[in-house]
């Protein structure tokens, strides 16, 4: 699968079949060779409008259809924050 961020509000998105993106991990567009990895990740580069950062990241597929994070760094970017974030003073 691609993600990337938001540009609008930071938020973790992921490339989806339909060339668009989604903030659910089970609309990525899931692939599974080096070509049309690099053809999905060209496609997420080209939109520098919507998205930035794109990159590949690696996912695990239960039952042929539950979609899962691959690796720690993108199960820790699903679930969101790890630490609470200070108030901000006025």
């Amino acid at each position: 699968m691609v993600t990337a961020n938001r540009t609008a509000d930071g938020a973790v998105i992921y490339r989806n079949a339909a060339q668009g993106w989604s903030t659910d991990l089970s609309d990525a567009a899931i692939v599974r060779n080096v070509d049309e990895a690099r053809a999905l990740l060209a496609e997420a580069v080209a939109d520098d409008v919507g998205a930035v950062g794109p990159y590949i990241a690696p996912v695990s597929v239960k039952d042929g259809e539950t979609v899962k994070p691959g690796n720690l760094r993108e199960h820790i970017r699903q679930s969101g924050l790890t630490i609470d974030l200070l108030p901000v003073s006025a």
